[in-house]
């Protein structure tokens, strides 16, 4: 059986590992489940703290159950009695520690959290023919499954901080469940820094010793431990120690126990952030909402504030009020024996009706406003993560309470004037008045001349005589029609005029309001939601930084 440890080589970039993990702990809250940030967390101090303190030291921990010998294999390796002993009950409450190589060693063990009356050093004269283990700091655990450790937590803080663990199983135990599920399962895949032990081998004939390794070691490779380095041990016989201590000098000569175990732990955050936050097949997505999309959300919250049928309201009141000033007086006049038109369509007060239309529409279509933010997130989000989904969907509608008020704001400012004159209507006005003069002048002329001239009913006034000439009858008609042909021209010119005018008036109030909406539509909703398409790359391209 393998007697050194796995020595696959070592990624690089754990710095750069690590700074993927702090951002995937910045964009994580909210996403991925609160216990593995916490973790991830957690891993982070415990890396800076690791790689602050001495690299020249190895920390090496002897793990075990109740009764496995772990105590009595201590003091063999360490050549000394240093860690009581027992048969049938835990009689370490306090973690041991035997250190080869003193010097730079004190700050490691002080956030090890081991005790000073609990520390030894290897004197010179007996490290003699053990320079190999120069730079060993070996801690001798608590029992984790004794009664203390239900209120004490140190072996299972010990197990995660150490740079390589040794477990020290015996062969009435060695497939405890305890163990298994709660460490050997959970650390799979940390086989470069996981070493086990099966002790008390001289309890065993050699072919019962072969037995118990094989079946050892088809238990943990069913447990993920892909490699498993197994050593039959003995500490009353010493059978085993000189292969353990073979084991552990590899280890401290490479000096990269320290690294692989944060390499390890940082393969075990990322299967458990790449189960809950699949890595693989997740759609690549754009950090801007593409111009088909905010089209379409521009479109949408202008049907929900009603901007095309201000638009439409606009148009044809222009053309009513025209009329008022571009139409043929005479016409004008004879429509007043009619019914008021404008009284029938209730636009008495047009400038009030078109200003409160948008703010009627935003107040009364708050649901269209939420289906529009809605299509936007749901055609983002097509192949995401729930947790994305929903996270770019509140995105999205974070402002949505306040959205119709502000739309409704910013439309009121653009509301148009609808008693605003263009100044050729007034010149027209005076051009129509100005006919209309000329045609009852005209007219005048003409019953003059008939009067006086034709049927001779009297004699005509001093000074009105050439109005009286019979011959003048013909020019004066010809007069009169072609002022009557020409302001009906000028009348139906106007209108056409006037309803070209309309239409670019309501095309120009459209395009501002729409820019309007746009405006509100990006500050309001598109930005949150690109800042959530932002941190869902930045997410996921730290998680597969982490992947290394």
């Amino acid at each position: 059986m393998s007697s050194t440890i796995g020595t696959t080589p070592a990624r690089q970039g754990l710095g750069g590992r690590l700074a993927a993990v702090a951002r995937v702990v910045e964009l994580g809250p909210g996403r991925v489940d609160p216990k593995i940030l916490t973790e991830a967390g957690q891993l982070l101090l415990r890396a800076g703290d690791r790689l602050k303190l001495s690299p020249e030291h190895t920390v090496v921990a002897l793990a075990g159950g109740t009764g496995s010998g772990k105590s009595s294999l201590f003091n063999a390796i360490s050549g000394l009695e240093l860690s009581p002993t027992g048969v049938r009950r835990p009689t370490t409450a306090r973690t041991h520690a035997c250190v080869w190589g003193l010097d730079g060693a004190g700050p490691l063990l002080d956030w090890l959290q081991i005790q000073w009356r609990h520390r030894f050093a290897r004197a010179s004269a007996l490290d003699k023919g053990e320079s190999g283990l120069h730079g060993l700091i070996l801690l001798d655990l608590p029992d984790h499954d004794s009664i203390r450790a239900l209120t004490d937590p140190e072996a299972d803080r010990l197990i995660q901080a150490a740079d390589l663990v040794v477990w020290v199983l015996d062969p009435q135990k060695y497939a405890d469940a305890s163990t298994h599920r709660r460490y050997v399962t959970e650390l799979a895949g940390h086989d470069a820094v996981t070493v086990f032990v099966l002790n008390q081998a001289d309890r065993l004939s050699p072919g019962e010793l072969a037995e118990c390794v094989a079946d050892l070691d088809d238990l943990l490779r069913r447990e993920g431990v892909e490699n498993p380095v197994i050593v039959p041990t003995s500490a009353t016989t010493g059978r085993g120690v000189d292969d353990l201590r073979a084991v552990l000098a590899d280890a401290v000569a490479r000096r990269r126990a320290a690294i692989q175990r944060l390499e390890a732990d940082l393969d075990r955050l990322v299967r458990r952030l790449t189960k809950a936050m699949p890595a693989e097949g997740v759609p690549p997505v754009a950090a801007s909402v593409d111009d088909a999309r905010r089209i379409g959300l521009t479109d949408a919250l202008c049907d929900a504030a009603g901007v095309p049928a201000v638009g439409e309201a606009m148009e044809n009141v222009y053309g009513v009020r025209s009329a008022e000033w571009v139409g043929w007086p005479y016409a004008r006049w004879a429509a007043r024996l009619r019914p008021d038109p404008l009284a029938s369509l209730r636009l008495n007060d047009l400038k009030d009706e078109i200003r409160g239309l948008a703010g009627g529409a935003m107040s009364a279509q708050p649901a269209e406003v939420d289906n529009a933010v809605q299509a936007l997130s749901d055609g983002l989000t097509t192949g995401m993560h729930e947790a994305w989904r929903n996270a770019v969907r509140d995105a999205a509608r974070s402002r949505t309470a306040q959205l119709p008020q502000v739309l409704s704001e910013e439309l009121t400012e653009i509301a148009p004037r609808l008693d605003r004159v263009p100044a050729w209507w007034r010149l027209l006005l005076v051009w129509q008045y100005l006919l209309v003069v000329l045609f009852v002048a005209g007219v005048a002329w003409i019953g003059t001349a008939l009067a006086y001239g034709v049927f001779e009913v009297g004699r005509i006034p001093e000074g009105l005589e050439a109005f009286g000439d019979p011959a003048s009858l013909p020019w004066v008609g010809l007069m009169v029609l072609s002022v009557l042909g020409l302001g009906l021209l000028t009348a139906v010119a106007s209108r056409n005029i006037v309803a070209l005018g309309a239409a670019g008036e309501r095309e120009r109030l459209e395009r501002e309001m729409r820019r309007r909406v746009a405006a509100v539509a990006q500050s309001m909703v598109i930005e949150p939601v690109e800042r959530e398409l932002a941190r869902y790359n930045e997410f996921y391209a730290a998680l597969r930084a982490v992947r290394g």
